[in-house]
């Protein structure tokens, strides 16, 4: 048997929440070397073109396909029709990687309302808007791959973020749900987790020097993540290799969440 036929994806269509850029982007491209072809996601249709071309100018293999696909992932009816007519006119969407979100940093004794609703919503419900809207074609076929994208904060809590926890939290177990109730059905739901990477989201703390400092004595390997770190994990869950894997939350992390 050729083990490395189990991380191939060749055959395959991925959809990727919030592809334009950082995490979502990285895992994009990562997701095309292994021969899937990508559906990139957004709000922005001039923002999905650049990082199509950019796709394709960082190397995508010129055999893989790639589509983009524009709903806002908080648009529950939105959601539904475009994964509807996608598959009606393109075809399967296979594996589904669920990564947009947001962050606010705000001391909860202080945090808006309204900015807590906004970023549940943004967190939250797009992965139950989009998990449900593909997993229901999913389940008709028998087979699907759905990999969330949770946090370090799923596990852990800082000051500032509490609302951003709860949602990763929530991420989390959410996961764990759609495995239970899409199991049965062939599909494969999983929660990848990273720890601190140097991303957009993260740039103010990228900037900080004291914060980087505390970072490197906390994490067990001294040093911020890089997103193309996050495409192995993403590729095995995605792939044949995580086929008796289900509701495992995946941490890529340092070993942040291993030490105290």
């Amino acid at each position: 048997m050729d083990s490395l036929s189990l991380f191939d994806l060749t055959g395959r269509r991925a959809l990727i929440t919030g592809s334009s850029r950082g995490i979502g982007f990285a895992l994009a491209k990562g997701l095309a070397g292994a021969g899937a072809e990508v559906i990139l996601n957004g709000r922005d249709e001039a923002r999905l073109t650049a990082a199509a071309e950019a796709l394709k100018a960082e190397g995508a293999p010129e055999n893989v396909a790639i589509h983009l696909l524009g709903f806002d992932a908080t648009d529950h009816a939105a959601v539904k029709a475009a994964v509807d007519r996608f598959e009606q006119d393109i075809g399967a969407i296979d594996i589904l990687i669920n990564n947009a979100g947001m962050q606010h940093r705000t001391p909860l004794e202080d945090f808006d309302p309204a900015d807590f609703a906004r970023l549940m919503e943004t967190n939250v419900t797009t992965v139950f808007n989009v998990g449900q809207a593909v997993a229901r074609h999913m389940i008709a076929r028998g087979r699907g791959r759905i990999v969330n994208i949770c946090s370090v904060q799923s596990a852990l809590a800082r000051p500032g973020i509490a609302p951003y926890t709860a949602s990763k939290g929530a991420v989390a177990n959410l996961t764990k749900g759609m495995a239970t109730d899409w199991a049965k059905h062939g599909l494969q739901v999983n929660g990848l987790a990273p720890g601190y990477f140097e991303t957009e989201l993260n740039a103010a703390l990228v900037a900080d020097p004291a914060f980087s400092a505390w970072l490197a004595k906390r994490t067990p390997a001294g040093r911020w993540g890089k997103v193309e770190e996050l495409v192995g994990a993403a590729i095995f869950l995605a792939g044949e290799s995580a086929s008796f894997v289900n509701g495992h939350i995946l941490y890529v992390d340092g070993g942040i969440t291993a030490s105290l």
